[in-house]
């Protein structure tokens, strides 16, 4: 008999100022395309730097690939739109927020 060794490679890239993502690892990451990174920037789900280049040419931060990313599970879960995506995360960004301040209220 012959034994078989199953051999997982993982590679992970640090998202940061010095290293952004590109718009196309974006896309990748959430397993869209290009025009879907576009819509995002268009309704204000993340913010494409800098924002008057081609979106070949846009960069993205770790916050940006956090919002693409519950952008793309609200749209496959619930089925909604971008526009409806963008109006829940600035909504959960706004609980969280107030949450915050109570919290550093002490209540």
């Amino acid at each position: 008999m012959t034994a078989y060794t199953t051999t997982t490679v993982l590679t992970a890239t640090a998202i940061n100022a010095e290293h952004p993502l590109a718009a196309r690892e974006l896309a990748q990451a959430c397993g869209a395309d290009l025009d879907w990174v576009a819509q995002l920037v268009e309704v204000g789900i993340v913010a494409a730097a800098p924002l008057a280049a081609a979106p070949d040419d846009w960069h993205f931060d770790s916050a940006d690939l956090r919002s693409a990313l519950e952008a793309r599970r609200l749209e496959r879960d619930f089925g909604v739109g971008l526009e409806a995506a963008a109006l829940i995360l600035d909504l959960q960004h706004e609980v969280r927020r107030l949450k915050a301040v109570l919290q550093a209220r002490g209540r």
